[in-house]
């Protein structure tokens, strides 16, 4: 144990002649990890010794010490000392926890100190009591360096009779202080007002501070409760200030007065003064002017974003009306799209435009209805739901909330359902009134504007997408992303890499190229992951010019070359087709659930069997059904078909059928590959092929009937993007075509509308160009005139 150093003193020693001559051996009894990196060490006394001699200071000090054994408490000994010393101790440790009862300790540390009086020596008890009562350093290592009991409990018995005797005059005031509070109570009860009253009780502290000789400390303690008083009286202003609703202002006034009455310490005091804090923070009644001017409103948005025409022309709708009329109950917009096709920039854009203030929140994953409605406040740590959240952060009661990623909450689960949570607030005709259950007062949601977003709709129940219009966000085309890289994605790369703008050059054909050859999906996330990895080499080669002294031979050109040494081979052919047509090999169109086009191809063959279908490559029940049903029509049009000599014979008598879709790891399923699975058996058999750059989409009936399906502009732009001529469709779906389908992608592919399977066949299939003679026998009569 180190000695305290002397004032004004420089202390110059090694650390050997800091230390003091006695200290306490202890044995480490285990340790445990604490907060913030740090450790907690137990360690048991075992005896005290002293230095007789340092043997080194460095790394670590080393000495040559003597120990001393704790003397045994001996109730026969002769030394009459001694025994009068222990009993006068013992004495004293009992009124020492009479004391400890007086001044009301707990019970259960009371109750461990008189079982260690009871089961302790004389010496051990007075070391643990010597550590307990108030003593000065000095007086701390005069009883460490004593080494017998006599003297050690002459000590205790000294500092302990000190103790007590300054326990009795705490006490002696304190009955002071309580006959003169019982004198106040019986002056001011039941004759004077309540403001009278409060004079008198302040003066009754007053009267308390100066019997327990804090006369001192009364400005401070002056000081203190004004900050508590003008801490409450700005909590009740900003109550005031918030111009709540009747209903809700009074129930935040009756919380106010009950919290004044609580005390601070207690638990129910800090959540009383949160749930205050999150009333008062509400925008109850502020909101910000909508800036109604079409014009710059319609210039921001398109500078922001390229083509999404539909999109921008319900935002403008929203608008114009709100500058007619007023005022308008804001719409629940819900954009459907592929990742990565600028759904939740949109929103932001859109906010920007309104001069709205803009909040997001990520529903992605989110499983607790709580997260969206909050906690009662029964519970311990509750708190408000994330749209009361979303309010208090935005400060006004007019935001454009985004609600992202909406189709990936999870539903029915333990905890709730937050979909069905979203409801009301989803909901323009009750959103008026939504009730948070933290807050438990009606809040008026109609005035915000929310905006969802989802990669599909497959996964939002059916009510909470009733709520919302929804409005699909297909992916880009090629010329789209050319524009938005020249406009947006390079000019950000390049700054984000430290460079200037004319310190990159890229042509448009090599930026096409990068899209159509090292890319191939809706979006432009990964296709900006591309330039900036071309923006990187330039950024090296930039740099190892510099530092050898030749910036005058770098080239900021970047060339289609270049592409290839950058970003290696490419990744995807633009035609993807194979280089001969195989019979039995189609190609088909689908739509997966993240938003995205893809094609599809499928493959047939048969082999000697009896008649079996087997289905490969992770398909789903719907597509299995669409493949039952293509070979039911194909066996059932055999004859009509030439594919058959007699009407009787089947055609799979004798054989078995395969149909296989390559990707076998990704799972497939739904109603658009209907045609194309009859396509490709009818060419199966009939040995016609069909060209490799023609595609299909369309579900067919029992009857041979085409029927519309879903995704027809997402699928078109996957088949462009793949290098497809000609696309058949179902005519039901020319509407599709003619509204969303731009315009250069229209002029680019031919599309063939057809209502029943052998339009389908007419004009897929192509003759054997191999100059082998067709049989006429297979070929239908409304296939003659064509082939």
């Amino acid at each position: 144990m180190p000695m305290p150093p002397q004032s004004g003193s420089t202390d110059r020693s090694t650390p050997s002649d800091s230390l003091f001559q006695f200290g306490c051996l202890a044995k480490v009894l285990r340790v445990e990890r604490v907060g913030f990196g740090g450790y907690a060490i137990f360690a048991e006394g075992v005896s005290r010794f002293r230095v007789q001699a340092m043997l080194q200071d460095k790394p670590h000090l080393l000495a040559k010490v003597e120990h001393f054994v704790e003397q045994v408490e001996d109730v026969n000994s002769r030394d009459g000392d001694l025994l009068t010393q222990i009993t006068a101790f013992r004495e004293l440790s009992k009124s020492f926890i009479s004391k400890m009862r007086d001044l009301q300790l707990p019970d259960p540390l009371i109750a461990q100190l008189s079982k260690l009086m009871d089961n302790s020596k004389s010496g051990v008890l007075a070391n643990i009591l010597v550590s307990v009562i108030e003593t000065t350093y000095e007086e701390k290592l005069e009883y460490l360096s004593t080494t017998t009991l006599k003297a050690r409990l002459i000590m205790a018995n000294e500092w302990m009779t000190r103790q007590l005797h300054d326990m009795n005059d705490w006490l002696m005031k304190c009955l002071k202080v309580l006959k003169i509070s019982q004198q106040i109570h019986s002056n001011i009860e039941g004759k004077l007002s309540k403001k009278q009253r409060e004079y008198y009780l302040r003066q009754q502290l007053n009267a308390i501070k100066t019997e327990l000789g804090e006369k001192d400390e009364q400005t401070q303690g002056g000081s203190a409760g004004s900050a508590e008083d003008e801490e409450m009286s700005e909590l009740k202003r900003r109550i005031i200030a918030a111009r709540m609703p009747k209903e809700a202002e009074a129930v935040a006034m009756r919380e106010f007065k009950r919290l004044k009455k609580l005390h601070p310490s207690s638990a129910e005091w800090s959540v009383s003064r949160t749930y205050l804090d999150v009333v008062a923070d509400l925008p109850w009644s502020k909101h910000t002017q909508d800036v109604l001017d079409i014009s710059k409103a319609r210039s921001q948005l398109d500078g922001d974003h390229f083509g999404l025409d539909n999109v921008k022309r319900r935002v403008l709708e929203y608008l114009s009306v709100i500058k007619v009329k007023g005022d308008l109950k804001a719409p629940i917009i819900c954009f459907v799209g592929p990742p990565g096709v600028g759904k939740t920039s949109l929103g932001k854009s859109i906010a920007s435009a309104m001069h709205r203030e803009f909040h997001r929140i990520s529903l992605g994953g989110v499983r607790d209805e709580a997260d969206i409605r909050g906690h009662r406040r029964t519970y311990v740590g509750a708190l408000p739901g994330l749209i009361m959240h979303g309010m208090r952060k935005a400060s006004v009661n007019n935001p454009v909330i985004l609600l992202d990623e909406i189709d990936k909450t999870v539903q029915s689960s333990y905890y709730g359902d937050p979909s069905a949570a979203l409801l009301e607030v989803l909901d323009p005709e009750q959103n008026n009134t939504f009730t948070d259950h933290y807050v438990n007062m009606p809040f008026d949601l109609s005035k915000v504007l929310f905006i969802a977003t989802a990669n599909s709709v497959d996964t939002i129940p059916a009510p909470l997408l009733d709520r919302m219009e929804v409005i699909q966000i297909p992916g880009y085309t090629f010329e789209e992303k050319l524009h938005i890289a020249r406009q947006h994605l390079l000019p950000k790369q390049i700054k984000a890499h430290g460079l200037e703008v004319d310190q990159v050059q890229i042509s448009d054909e090599t930026l096409l190229k990068l899209a159509e050859n090292y890319t191939r999906e809706s979006g432009v996330r990964n296709f900006e992951r591309k330039i900036a990895s071309v923006v990187r080499a330039k950024c090296v080669e930039w740099a190892e010019f510099k530092e050898s002294g030749n910036i005058d031979n770098y080239n900021q050109h970047v060339t289609e070359k270049d592409l290839e040494t950058i970003l290696g081979l490419q990744t995807y052919e633009k035609e993807i087709a194979q280089n001969d047509a195989e019979a039995g090999v189609v190609t088909g169109l689908a739509y997966s659930g993240s938003g995205n086009g893809d094609i599809l191809m499928i493959e047939a063959t048969y082999m000697p069997g009896d008649g079996k279908l087997q289905l490969t490559g992770s398909l789903g029940d719907v597509i299995r059904e669409s493949a039952q049903i293509a070979l039911t029509w194909v066996k059932a049009q055999a004859y009509e078909l030439k594919l058959t000599r007699s009407p009787n014979v089947n055609l799979v008598e004798h054989r078995d059928v395969h149909i296989h879709f390559p990707a076998g790891a990704v799972a497939k399923d739904g109603p658009s590959a209907g045609i194309a699975l009859a396509t490709s058996i009818v060419s199966l058999f009939s040995g016609k092929r069909v060209p490799t750059t023609t595609a299909m989409t369309g579900e067919i009936s029992l009857r041979g009937r085409v029927l519309p399906v879903g995704g027809i502009k997402e699928k078109v732009l996957a088949a462009h993007r793949a290098g497809i001529k000609t696309i058949i469709l179902p005519a039901r779906n020319r509407k599709d075509v003619t509204g969303d389908v731009p315009e250069t992608i229209r002029n680019s592919i031919e599309f063939v509308y057809v209502q029943t399977i052998s339009d389908v066949l007419q004009a897929a299939l192509i003759i054997d160009e191999r100059g082998m003679e067709v049989s006429s026998h297979w070929i239908p009569s409304r296939l003659e005139s064509h082939l």
